[in-house]
């Protein structure tokens, strides 16, 4: 992880752990003040149901400041929602959320991280880079609310040589056989 930036203010020490039911409010309020175009509560309790969605909070003095929706996939995690409280940010908050998804990658399964972000998001873009992800592709018109552009990022677990397809296995051992 890149150590380079700037202190704005005192790192804040979280506490990460599973969204349960009674953290909606707070997660709603942070959505609705992080986005223009935000999910409701049952845009949120949809994809929870999945069984490959995972919620989690950050949680500072008993209060909810941030959180994650994230879907588990064979060889990637792909976050599909990441914000933090307007009021905590750029206090290490979002970066230790980060460093959690991290350590859920391992060399034998789940080796990268992917996420879109609103080509108009610079905050998030910048946010993400200085998380050692890097933009791979462009979706356009990938937002269907606003028809707006996205980059794709990626994290990659370091000595990590990927495929060129991402959702189909590599077989190392193939080139081997006979």
């Amino acid at each position: 992880m890149s150590t380079g930036r700037t202190q704005i203010r005192e790192r804040l020490r979280v506490h990460i752990r599973w969204m349960i039911r009674r953290d909606m409010p707070e997660v709603l309020q942070a959505e609705q003040a992080s986005f223009d175009f935000s999910w409701t509560e049952d845009d949120f309790l949809r994809c929870l149901r999945q069984r490959n969605c995972i919620g989690m909070v950050a949680e500072l003095d008993d209060r909810v400041v941030g959180f994650m929706i994230y879907e588990l996939h064979k060889t990637k995690l792909h976050v599909l929602n990441f914000a933090v409280a307007p009021e905590h940010r750029r206090s290490g908050i979002g970066t230790q959320m980060v460093l959690k998804l991290v350590g859920k990658l391992s060399s034998h399964r789940r080796t990268k991280i992917t996420l879109a972000v609103r080509e108009s998001n610079l905050g998030a873009q910048v946010f993400f880079r200085n998380q050692d992800f890097k933009a791979t592709k462009v979706l356009r018109g990938y937002y269907e609310d606003s028809g707006e552009d996205a980059y794709l990022m990626h994290y990659k677990i370091a000595d990590f040589i990927d495929d060129e397809d991402d959702e189909e296995a590599y077989n190392r051992i193939a080139q081997y056989e006979n």
